[in-house]
């Protein structure tokens, strides 16, 4: 079995006037997120955000699309969740970025990972995840964006 690096990245995806486009998880309904994924191999993070965010939504964006916050979060892994990492390994370093679309456009979900997407105002969207990082990095994004 091969398992997950324990390194992730979390990606906020918002249209200029900050709505955030949030995914329903497929194995926990009412978990709303934002695009998040392990980082595969050696792959760079920025390809692993546009990797993600293709898999996740269908939205195809180069790299250069993508803003690095330049922001880590270390966060224990949900026990549920842990049998997919090595053994005794308990926490994941998440990196944040950001991706700007055009507009509130239609998502292709995954309905294996997701069972619903919304956009939402920014602060409807923090207010709506389940996870305190991406609240966070919500909260922060008409800070980063201006």
């Amino acid at each position: 079995m091969a398992y997950k690096r324990p390194v992730s990245v979390l990606v906020v995806i918002h249209t200029p006037a900050l709505a955030v486009l949030l995914l329903e998880r497929s194995r926990h309904p009412g978990f709303w997120q934002s695009v998040t994924g392990s980082q595969e191999d050696d792959e760079a993070l920025i390809e692993t955000a546009r990797r993600e965010v293709g898999e996740e939504t269908g939205i195809a964006a180069a790299a250069s699309d993508f803003i690095d916050w330049q922001l880590t979060n270390r966060y224990e892994i949900f026990a549920e969740w842990r049998d997919r990492y090595a053994p005794g390994v308990t926490h994941n370093t998440e990196h944040v970025f950001s991706l700007c679309v055009p507009e509130s456009i239609g998502v292709t979900i995954s309905p294996d990972e997701h069972l619903a997407w919304r956009w939402l105002p920014w602060n409807e969207a923090a207010a709506a995840c389940f996870s305190w990082s991406n609240r966070d990095a919500i909260l922060e994004l008409p800070r980063r964006v201006t």
